[in-house]
C-alpha cells in the first residue's frame, strides 16, 4: 500500500509542474480513484479496490469508515448517492434518507415552544438511513460481501488514532455530550480531567459500535451458511439492524433519552432506488437527487445561467459574481418554498421548476445594476399546464405578485440610497449554521462504475442510541412547522425532510464526465455550481477548480440550526468573498448593493473525479480544506 501511494502522489506533483499551481496536487489513476473526507477512510477505499472490488464496494467501505471516524456524521445518519451503471449506461439515485418518527407532528413541537424541530438530541432524530443505504447499494451493485466492505470500519471501531479535528470537536461540545449517558460513555474518555475528550493521536475505541457491526456481519455469514444468495445475505444484515436485536436496543436507547422512534418506524422504513433528475448545460447532462434534497436548485441555476455569456464576463469579475449570485438567489427562493418529500403530498412542481422556458422567465429578472433583495419564488405551475394552488399562501406570507414575471416578492424592504440593508446579523453563529458540514465520497473504476455520495447526520455532539454505539441523526431540524414557509416541507410522521445533501454526476457524449460533491450545509450547491462552471467555462483542471475562490450568498432560508424564525431568514445582499478579491471588484459590488465579508478559503471542501477519455485516465481533485484526501492507482 505504501509504495503505490508514494508513487501516485509523486507522479501528481510531476504532472502538475506546468499547470497553474495548487496547494494540493491533482490525483491521477488508470484503474481506480477513491476520495473522501478522511485519509484513513480513503485508504479503506483503496484497500477494497486492491482486493478487486468495484467503485460501489469501495464507496460503501469509505462511507462506513467515515461514519466510524465521526467525520461530521455517524452510522445513524442519512445517505444520498448517485451511481453510474456502465452496464445500463444510466444514472440511478439511492435515497437512504430517514423519516420523521411516530409522534413527530406540528402540534408536538409547537407545544414544546419550538419554531423548528430541535438541532440536537433524540428529538432531532429521523430514522437511521446509512446502514440501509450501504446494504442496498452493496447488494444491488457491489461485488464484495458486507464483511469485506465493513472490515476497515470494524478495525477502526476496535481502535484508531483519533485526529485533532475530531478530538477538539468532542472537547468543545462536552457540555452537551454529558446530557446523554451513552454519548458520555463513548466520547469522554478522561472523565473529570481538565480535558475530558480523547487526545489527538490517542487510540479511540468504540466497543459498542464494534459489537453492532459484528452483529450485522454475523447475520450475513449465517445466511450464507444457510445457502442464501450474496444479496439475500446482505439483506439479512439489514434486517438485523432494522428489525432484530440491534433495532430493539436502538429504540430502547432512543426512547430512554426522550426520543420518538419506534420499532415499527424502523421496520417500515426502506431505502429507495429512484430516478435522478437532470438538465443539460452546453451539451453536458448534469444529474442530481430528487426534490427531497436541494439538488434541483443547481439544475435550476444552470438553466438560468445558460442565458448569459459567463465566459465573456470573466472568472470572478464583478458582473460574473453578480449574475451567478442572482441566479442562485432565484433558484434558492424556489427551493425554499417548493421543495419537499416527493413520496408524500403535496406534489412538488418539479417539472415546471426544471423547464427551460421557466428558467428564461427567471433569467429575465436579473439586471446588471443592482442586487435584488426581494428575489422570491416564481410560479412554475403554468409550465406544467396547471394553476398554482398556493397563490393565497404566498400572499399571506406578505408576498406581492408581479404579474409581468410571475415572481413573488416580499412586500417590504429597507432601502437606503443604492444599498439594501437588512437588520439581521451575519455573525459566527449564523455562519456556522450556513456552513455546517458533513463529508463526501467519490469513487470510480476502470469498468466504468462511478459513485458520488454526500452522507450526513449524527454529527458531534451526537446523541448515541443506547448500547449500539450509533449516533442518531439531527436532520429533523430541516423540517418547517408552518406551511407559510414551505407547504411541501411541513413535518409529519413518515416524511423525509428537505435536506441540503447533494451529490452530483455529469455525463458528456453519453460517458461519465464529472463526479463531484461537497460538504457545507446551504453552501453546497453554491460551491458545486461554481466548481462546475470553473471547469466548463474557464477550463480549470479538477484540482484547480476544487481550490478556486468561490463566493457564497446568504440570501436564502437556512436549512439548519436556530430555534427562531430570525435565525433562519435570508440576509439580502450578504456575500462572502475570498480575501484575494480585487479592490475594484469590491467597490463595484458595494455599489450594486452588496454587503461584503471575506475569508481566505471560499471554495468549500469539494471532492471530485474528472474522466479524461482522451488519455484513458482519471483525474482526482480533493480540496485544500480540512482533511479531505484521495488515492488513485
Amino acid at each position: 500500500m505504501k509504495s503505490f501511494l508514494f508513487i501516485a502522489i509523486l507522479s501528481c506533483w510531476i504532472s502538475n509542474t506546468s499547470a497553474q499551481p495548487t496547494q494540493k496536487p491533482p490525483l491521477h489513476g488508470k484503474n481506480w480513484m477513491a476520495i473522501t473526507g478522511k485519509p484513513l477512510a480513503a485508504t479503506a477505499g483503496a484497500a477494497i479496490f486492491q482486493k478487486g472490488g468495484n467503485a460501489v464496494d469501495a464507496a460503501c467501505s469509505m462511507l462506513a469508515a467515515t461514519c466510524t471516524m465521526w467525520d461530521v456524521l455517524s452510522w445513524g445518519g442519512e445517505t444520498q448517492a448517485l451511481i453510474y451503471n456502465p452496464k445500463t449506461k444510466k444514472v440511478i439515485a439511492i435515497n437512504a434518507m430517514g423519516v420523521a418518527p411516530t409522534g413527530a407532528t406540528i402540534d408536538f413541537f409547537k407545544k414544546k415552544g419550538y419554531s423548528f424541530p430541535p438541532e440536537y438530541g433524540p428529538l432531532a432524530a429521523t430514522t437511521p438511513g446509512t446502514p440501509g443505504g450501504i446494504c442496498l447499494m452493496l447488494a444491488n451493485y457491489g461485488t464484495k460481501s458486507l464483511q469485506e466492505v465493513l472490515e476497515p470500519a470494524m478495525q477502526l471501531a476496535a481502535g484508531y488514532p483519533i485526529e485533532a479535528q475530531t478530538a477538539n470537536s468532542i472537547e468543545r461540545n462536552k457540555v452537551r455530550i454529558k446530557e446523554w449517558p451513552y454519548s458520555r460513555k463513548t466520547f469522554l474518555t478522561h472523565p473529570g480531567e481538565k480535558s475530558e475528550a480523547p487526545e489527538a493521536g490517542e487510540i479511540f475505541v468504540q466497543k459498542d459500535l464494534l459489537i453492532t457491526l459484528t452483529k450485522m456481519v454475523e447475520a450475513e455469514q449465517q445466511a450464507l451458511q444457510q445457502k442464501k444468495s450474496r444479496k439475500e445475505a446482505i439483506m439479512a444484515a439489514y434486517d438485523r439492524f432494522y428489525k432484530g436485536d440491534i433495532a430493539k436496543e436502538f429504540v430502547r436507547g432512543c426512547q430512554e433519552q426522550g426520543g420518538l422512534i419506534t420499532l415499527q418506524d424502523l421496520a417500515k422504513w426502506k431505502p429507495i432506488e429512484e430516478e435522478a433528475l437532470h438538465t443539460t448545460y452546453k451539451g453536458i447532462n448534469v444529474y442530481k437527487m430528487q426534490s427531497w434534497t436541494q439538488g434541483p436548485s443547481l439544475l435550476q441555476a444552470l438553466n438560468i445561467l445558460e442565458n448569459f455569456d459567463l465566459k465573456k464576463m470573466g472568472y470572478n469579475s464583478s458582473q460574473y459574481i453578480h449574475t451567478v449570485y442572482q441566479a442562485m438567489n432565484l433558484s434558492f427562493a424556489d427551493r425554499d418554498f417548493y421543495y419537499g418529500d416527493p413520496y408524500m403530498p403535496p406534489v412538488e412542481p418539479i417539472k415546471g421548476l426544471l423547464n427551460k422556458d421557466y428558467a428564461k422567465q427567471r433569467a429575465a429578472l436579473i439586471t446588471t445594476e443592482q442586487n435584488n433583495p426581494a428575489a422570491g419564488p416564481g410560479d412554475p405551475y403554468p409550465f406544467e399546464g396547471k394553476i398554482n394552488p398556493y397563490l393565497d399562501l404566498l400572499k399571506k406570507r406578505s408576498f406581492s405578485t408581479d404579474s409581468s414575471n410571475r415572481q413573488f416578492m416580499p412586500a417590504h424592504d429597507i432601502r437606503t440610497g443604492n444599498s439594501f440593508i437588512h437588520s439581521l446579523p451575519v455573525d459566527d453563529l449564523y455562519m456556522d449554521r450556513l456552513w455546517r458540514g458533513t463529508t463526501s465520497v467519490e469513487a470510480a473504476d476502470k469498468e466504468g462504475w462511478v459513485v458520488s455520495i454526500t452522507p450526513s447526520g449524527g454529527w458531534l455532539p451526537a446523541c448515541i442510541a443506547g448500547n449500539t454505539g450509533v449516533g442518531m441523526s439531527q436532520r429533523m431540524q430541516s423540517f418547517v412547522l408552518d406551511e407559510i414557509i414551505n407547504p411541501f416541507n411541513v413535518v409529519a410522521p413518515g416524511k423525509r425532510p428537505r435536506v441540503t445533501l447533494t451529490p452530483s454526476l455529469a455525463l458528456k457524449e453519453g460517458k461519465p464526465f464529472l463526479s463531484f460533491a461537497v460538504q457545507g450545509g446551504d453552501t453546497q450547491e453554491q460551491n458545486l455550481l461554481q466548481f462546475f462552471l470553473n471547469m466548463v467555462e474557464f477550463g480549470m483542471t479538477v484540482q484547480q477548480a476544487t481550490e478556486a475562490a468561490n463566493f457564497n450568498s446568504n440570501q436564502l432560508w437556512l436549512s439548519l440550526g436556530g430555534t427562531k424564525l430570525e435565525d433562519r431568514k435570508p440576509r439580502p445582499g450578504s456575500i462572502l468573498l475570498n480575501n484575494n478579491t480585487k479592490e475594484a471588484t469590491r467597490d463595484e459590488l458595494k455599489k450594486m448593493g452588496y454587503a461584503l465579508s471575506f475569508d481566505d478559503r471560499t471554495s468549500g471542501p469539494i471532492n471530485a473525479i474528472y474522466f479524461d477519455w482522451k488519455h484513458g485516465s482519471l483525474w482526482g481533485g480533493s480540496s485544500n480544506h480540512g482533511e479531505d484526501y484521495g488515492i488513485g492507482w
